[in-house]
């Protein structure tokens, strides 16, 4: 698959899409965003692939949307509010609807600064792990814009209402470590060691049973608006289709033969 703004390439059922546009920091077009979903989409569709992991290339993550492209689109005369919208869905809440659909594990790793729309999109990750060179903003306040990638709804679910209203209200720029401190990354390594690290990880979920993964992740993002009753229903489902695989046969089979189990994804 040629991509202009993205390297997309899979082994050993590891998805990579690197942000490749360093010289302008990684910083989104319109074009980047619509390969950026693309490669999500191919990952998402392939069966080889069991996990996803997104990461920038040169010294930055990405800095969120090119301020030239931002000017050059807010200085012609306003476009219906119609048309604003549908602008909007076709961009950044394009990989927003992409990733919804994702019932393999995404997982940043966040090489450098990544800020305002590049925060907002490695919010949508399921894990990130940070290069103690990273630095995270929300720095659409100094834009005099809003979170466009769905922060108002991803931020405050993985470190509290209050905190990340600090961090919109003021887009201040925080530390790797600091933002291990809030739980907003999982994991702060030195620089080269960032990639080893997250592909260490990801050969481990890959081993494991992929159908039993996918079904735990859509459970956790879907039990964050249920009810008690309904999430516990949902589990039941879920136990279910999972009980009926092949590797919950295997699991126990393995345990009883004290050895290490092998996954088949099915």
């Amino acid at each position: 698959m040629e991509f202009q703004y993205i390297i997309y390439s899979v082994e050993d059922g590891i998805a990579s899409i690197t942000l490749n546009r360093p010289s302008a920091l990684n910083a989104f077009n319109l074009k980047f965003i619509e390969e950026w979903r693309k490669a999500l989409e191919a990952a998402r569709d392939d069966q080889d692939v069991k996990v996803i992991i997104v990461t920038g290339a040169g010294r930055a993550f990405s800095a969120g949307a090119d301020p030239k492209v931002l000017m050059e689109l807010r200085e012609k005369t306003p476009a219906p509010l119609p048309e604003r919208r549908l602008m909007k869905t076709q961009n950044m809440l394009s990989i927003v609807r992409t990733v919804s659909t994702l019932e393999k594990p995404y997982i940043a790793a966040v090489n450098g600064p990544a800020v305002g729309g590049g925060m907002d999109l490695i919010s949508l990750c399921d894990i990130r792990f940070a290069s103690d060179r990273a630095k995270f903003g929300m720095a659409f306040v100094r834009m005099g814009e809003i979170p466009t990638a769905g922060g108002c709804y991803f931020l405050p679910r993985i470190v509290g209402v209050a905190k990340a209203c600090e961090l919109i209200w003021t887009g201040k720029i925080i530390s790797a470590e600091e933002a291990f401190r809030i739980g907003y990354v999982t994991r702060v390594v030195p620089h080269e060691e960032l990639m080893p690290t997250v592909m260490d990880f990801a050969r481990q979920l890959v081993k494991g049973p992929s159908v039993a993964i996918g079904l735990t992740k859509r459970l956790i993002w879907r039990c964050l608006d249920l009810d008690l009753n309904t999430a516990l229903e949902a589990h039941l489902i879920s136990q279910t289709v999972a009980e009926s695989t092949d590797d919950a046969k295997e699991g126990p089979r393995a345990w009883l033969e004290k050895r290490e189990p092998v996954f088949k994804g099915r």
